[in-house]
């Protein structure tokens, strides 16, 4: 099973490379795709390699860099190792100890947020990006979905008790049963076939969601239904007249044109190779191994295929906005009702779809970053498959050396307090993959009490042709094409796995430099904001790892302390608020309730 592991991480890349290559006109070439993050990079490649003049006793960029990197790698020794509850500071809470709906409404990390911040640089980026690369205009579309879920549905949802939301925390990424316990997915499961077991199911209990996680995943289905509508009506035109052909110098990039003239373009059958190749071994690792990955031949073409149709709409986006549009809530849907009751099936698909996807926009962005750095695209190509190659092999070790040698990884009841892997993106993947691939869409969505939530799929797919329509009625309003519905929508569904004080901190930092100190110091901004992202990253990076290989790989955490929880001491945030639920540490009502 271990080289069916490493094969699939490595053709699942290396898939995604080979149809990058069929995006290259549209993502790279034109000059509106500028991929925000890229800058980062391109700015720290200048200061490292420009020589560069002191100016009136200041600093050079390299200079400013070495400074903020030593800096953050001092700092970071505090949210990393000795004071990790800094990381969320969630003052509600510190205030009223015993009040649950003060902690629900005070909690960074359980709760709406109100107050709460992070004084650590991955709180601010760790979820959505440095907000220092992202647009202005980005940052307030995301907020404004984060403000509406967060503060306006989610409250009227939670306290009115729909999707009976009351039984379980507000914010939580668990599936639950009736009695409001985490659910208990051995019950349910057939342990040979690794399939539902449809008598032991009926015997148990339906599954349940908080309410941040249903509705989130209505924000999902609308967020990928306006991705699409947004891109046909705001940028197909464009993309249309390239894909017949059209020529118009306006849409070349002008590092495009300088690339043309100086290096040979990546022939198209590189990438053709790219893709049919690890197209065919995947095929082969499906129907061989004793088809232990569930999924049949036909839904593999059909992931593959989902993945080349949402790469344009989702790289257009990512390439403009520095966001991510998430597909897998989609994913994991249109699997879960052609093949329910199959867990592996479902997150192998999911897999096959979202990852290649990610990696196509991940190989797209580095030859837009090539472009920019004057790289010869067959010395890019050529670089990023090697390192593909030896990338996938460590990867794979390293994460095969973390399970097997760290005890209750990812288990946060288990871990001793300080410890790092407490895995949020892999516990929300792995209740993803009960939800839809076990127990299945159509017992949660076409007659559970979930089923309003396809809705939403209207209502993603109609929102932005409002925005279209007041734009070509006020065509000198330019700050109407601004209002982004895609991120919106994905604003509110990225909330889980970030929480709250994720985005507020973001928020914070991003609307600071990219509002107030571009305007009133426009030249500081150009020259040092994101050398300043890089510095910031690369001292945190630096300093994780030698937490890690000089303490935490040896067990020793942090001195025993209140502060060494990597918690925001909201305990109360995730209590139940109906009588009848009963949870360890939380206060119990004592009114039985009639049913489940």
């Amino acid at each position: 099973m271990k080289m069916v592991h490493l094969f699939l991480a490595l053709w699942l890349q290396l898939l995604g490379y080979g149809w990058a290559g069929m995006f290259r006109k549209y993502l790279v070439d034109s000059p509106h795709m500028w991929w925000p993050s890229n800058l980062i990079q391109v700015s720290l490649f200048r200061a490292l390699h420009e020589k560069e003049k002191r100016l009136n006793g200041g600093k050079t960029r390299l200079q400013f860099f070495a400074i903020v990197c030593v800096s953050s790698f001092a700092y970071y020794v505090l949210p990393g190792y000795l004071f990790p509850s800094i990381s969320t500071v969630s003052f509600i809470c510190w205030i009223w100890k015993d009040s649950i709906t003060a902690q629900q409404v005070g909690s960074g990390l359980n709760g709406l947020g109100i107050g709460s911040f992070g004084l650590d640089w991955s709180t601010v980026a760790g979820f959505l990006g440095s907000p220092l690369a992202t647009p202005l205009f980005a940052i307030l579309s995301t907020m404004a979905g984060f403000s509406m879920m967060v503060y306006i549905i989610l409250p009227i949802a939670y306290w009115q008790n729909a999707f009976e939301s009351r039984r379980f925390p507000m914010f939580s990424q668990e599936t639950y049963d009736g009695a409001g316990q985490v659910y208990n997915v051995t019950r349910i499961m057939n342990e040979r076939g690794f399939d539902l077991d449809v008598v032991g199911y009926d015997g148990y209990s339906k599954l349940y969601l908080s309410a941040v996680f249903a509705i989130g995943l209505g924000f999902g289905f609308a967020a990928l239904m306006a991705a699409i509508t947004h891109v046909a009506l705001f940028d197909g035109k464009e993309h249309w007249k390239k894909t017949t052909g059209e020529k118009n110098d306006r849409s070349i990039d002008v590092h495009t044109r300088i690339m043309r003239r100086n290096y040979e373009v990546v022939p198209r059958w590189w990438f053709m190779a790219t893709m049919i190749i690890p197209f065919a071994l995947s095929f082969l690792a499906i129907e061989g191994f004793g088809k232990q990955l569930q999924l049949p031949w036909w839904a593999l073409i059909m992931a593959c295929a989902f993945a080349f149709a949402f790469t344009l709409p989702a790289g257009i986006i990512l390439a403009t906005t520095n966001q991510m549009i998430w597909t897998d809530v989609i994913v994991d849907l249109l699997i879960g009702y052609i093949y329910p009751g199959k867990p592996l099936a479902n997150v192998v698909f999911k897999s096959y779809s979202s990852v290649s996807m990610f990696q196509a926009l991940d190989f797209l962005s580095d030859f837009k970053l090539g472009h920019y750095m004057k790289i010869p695209p067959k010395s890019m190509f050529l670089v990023q498959i090697a390192g593909t190659l030896v990338g996938s092999a460590a990867q794979f070790a390293t994460a095969w050396a973390l399970i097997s040698n760290i005890d209750n990884i990812c288990d946060i009841e288990k871990l001793p307090v300080g410890s790092p892997w407490t895995c949020p993106g892999y516990d929300y993947f792995y209740s993803t993959s009960i939800l839809w691939g076990v127990i299945g869409p159509h017992r949660v969505l076409d007659n559970g009490v979930y089923s309003i939530l396809k809705w939403f799929f209207l209502i993603g797919a109609l929102a932005p042709f409002a925005i279209w329509l007041l734009a070509r009625r006020f065509p000198n309003k330019k700050w109407i094409e601004s209002v982004h519905v895609p991120i919106i929508f994905s604003g509110a569904y990225g909330i889980l796995p970030a929480r709250p004080v994720h985005y507020l901190s973001w928020a914070a930092v991003g609307i600071f430099f990219n509002y107030y100190v571009y305007r009133k110091y426009k030249g500081w901004w150009a020259r040092h904001t994101y050398i300043l992202s890089a510095a910031l990253d690369a001292g945190v990076a630096f300093m994780a790892v030698m937490i890690y290989f000089t303490l935490q790989s040896k067990n020793v955490y942090g001195p025993v302390w209140w502060g060494l929880e990597a918690d925001d001491h909201c305990p109360l945030a995730k209590c139940p608020t109906v009588p009848g639920i009963f949870v360890d540490g939380c206060p119990a009502f004592h009114i039985t309730l009639n049913h489940f």
